[in-house]
């Protein structure tokens, strides 16, 4: 098991328990939606890997983006009556970003682990009654999508956005 994965580990058997389950939960999920992309982030350090950062800010970003564009273009109200900002879920998007990541750039032995705890962050999302099962797995979709298009376990990948003939619009390039 690789040094830097023991983090996750003991992060994930530390959350702390309060005297309501869902609570503890949904603590637990909101925990993980930050320690999972901030894992794979001390991983390109620690692997000194900056072809991988690169790639991880890109795809992590990418990500981010398009959830929130998702979520004022479809105003769908979260399960709680809260607000209309429930699809797709971003906790989730940033769980799966930081676990498909580690999975595609430095292997499944730490994909399996990361990918159990992002599932885990959808899950807490689901009982926290923030989103439902379609909000997470459109996020958790969204992120393994995109870290699948934009992450490489080599570094002969690039990415460039190249303006288009029309004036505003633009198109995403990649060569491989």
């Amino acid at each position: 098991m690789k040094q830097w994965m023991m983090g996750l580990v003991v992060l994930s058997l530390s959350l702390p328990v309060t005297a309501d389950l869902d609570d503890s939960i949904e603590l637990g999920g909101d925990i993980l939606a930050v320690a999972l992309p901030l894992t794979a982030l001390t991983a390109t350090y620690t692997l000194d890997d900056p072809k991988g950062r690169q790639q991880l800010l890109l795809s992590y970003g990418t990500t981010l983006g398009l959830t929130y564009i998702g979520k004022y273009a479809t105003g769908k109200e979260r399960p709680d009556g809260s607000n209309n900002l429930s699809f797709p879920s971003a906790h989730t998007s940033s769980a799966f970003s930081g676990a498909s990541f580690m999975a595609r750039r430095y292997g499944w032995d730490i994909g399996v682990p990361a990918f159990i705890a992002a599932s885990f962050v959808g899950y807490s999302r689901v009982v926290a009654e923030k989103h439902d099962w379609w909000d997470v797995g459109a996020g958790a979709a969204l992120a393994v999508g995109i870290n699948h298009w934009l992450v490489s376990p080599d570094d002969d990948i690039s990415v460039g956005i190249l303006p288009y003939e029309s004036g505003l619009q633009f198109s995403l390039a990649m060569r491989f």
